[in-house]
């Protein structure tokens, strides 16, 4: 199994008061996750997906949960999303069961955090858990093997079932968006139109590392802007896609409100689109190495509790800087190019008003950024 950079973290969290809950995507590793934490540790496993344990649960009440805990120290409560009112029945443990720790995890972070804001207000420790990072990956593959991989991860993503069964990725991806995407988001927004979806998903997919506009991704998909805008909070509450902001502090010509839009997987983006080509073969190749590095850098921050904010720079001149890093009054500026054969430099305006740091980011170096 490959070593998760959270193990350690949630280690040293267990039995400090409060409910451990771990949110991810499916199919990341959220129940391999637990599951090798809590191996030493006598716990009892309830599965959300196993409708007598919704039953059970739904309905319990203090004295049936101590009745369903029983002597166990721990209680591991899977895809807790599906049951109703769960935030108040673990609740009902942490504060009642002091001796006993709880642990849970779900897919949705909408449905999660809509459920257990405020029963568990001040009662948890949250954690998110993305597909694979790098660093985990060259971990437990070593440095020549993981980077011999580089193209292959590019076209095929970071998803554990993915890197463990090679040969078998198209089939795994396949399954993975059919049944995440397609059937539990669907379900989850209550959608009754898939090819809504469909279509925003590649709308998005073929716009990576481009600015996106809500009205062109209306008019394409034949829905309103509002409607587009709920629908990417719901893709992004549920691990599939995330924003990036433009930076500005008010230079004339800077692009203030625009956002690029990102996939926390490139195998599943290439899934959407149906392109499985080698990065040489590629079009779309400078698109895809910049959402592979921006995505890697965003699990690096998140693990490390980075507070860094993430930001792109252009202007009405289409000046452009891709990714901007800001702690507190510093800033980093990157270029992403998959092959660095020239020189570039800033614009000079962004370098006169802002004083960054600078760096190329290409296949020879990118170890120095994602790690």
């Amino acid at each position: 199994m490959i070593h998760r950079a959270l193990a350690d973290k949630i280690k040293n969290r267990l039995f400090k008061g409060k409910a451990i809950i771990l949110i991810g995507p499916r199919q990341v590793g959220k129940s391999t996750l637990i599951k090798t934490i809590l191996e030493d540790i006598p716990h009892l496993f309830l599965d959300g997906d196993d409708q007598s344990v919704i039953e059970m649960l739904s309905s319990a009440n203090t004295e049936q949960l101590k009745n369903i805990i029983g002597t166990h120290q721990c209680i591991y409560i899977d895809e807790m999303q599906r049951i109703p009112n769960i935030g108040l029945k673990l609740k009902i443990i942490v504060d009642q069961l002091k001796n006993v720790q709880v642990v849970a995890s779900g897919s949705s972070a909408l449905e999660i955090n809509n459920s257990i804001q405020e029963p568990l207000t001040g009662r948890k420790y949250e954690y998110n858990l993305f597909p694979i990072a790098w660093q985990e990956f060259e971990q437990h593959f070593g440095y020549v093997k993981a980077h011999q991989q580089l193209d292959l991860r590019m076209i095929y993503g970071m998803y554990p079932d993915v890197i463990n069964n090679s040969g078998n990725e198209y089939e795994i991806l396949k399954n993975l968006v059919s049944s995440y995407l397609y059937k539990d988001i669907l379900n989850l927004a209550g959608i009754r139109k898939p090819d809504i979806l469909n279509k925003l998903l590649k709308a998005l997919a073929f716009q990576i590392g481009n600015e996106v506009s809500y009205n062109e991704l209306a008019q394409t998909v034949g829905i309103d802007k509002n409607t587009v805008n709920n629908y990417l909070d719901l893709l992004e509450r549920s691990f599939v896609i995330f924003r990036l902001n433009s930076f500005s502090k008010n230079l004339r010509n800077e692009i203030k409100a625009n956002r690029k839009i990102y996939f926390f997987d490139t195998g599943v983006r290439n899934m959407i689109i149906g392109n499985f080509s080698t990065p040489e073969m590629r079009f779309d190749k400078g698109a895809l190495w910049e959402n592979f590095l921006i995505s890697e850098r965003v699990k690096q921050l998140y693990y490390k509790q980075s507070n860094v904010q993430s930001y792109f720079w252009r202007t009405t001149q289409q000046q452009e800087v891709d990714y901007i890093e800001v702690d507190a009054d510093h800033i980093n500026a990157f270029e992403f190019k998959w092959s660095a054969k020239k020189q570039y430099k800033l614009p000079k305006i962004f370098e006169e008003s802002y004083q960054p740091d600078f760096s190329v980011v290409d296949r020879e170096n990118f170890r120095s950024f994602i790690l």
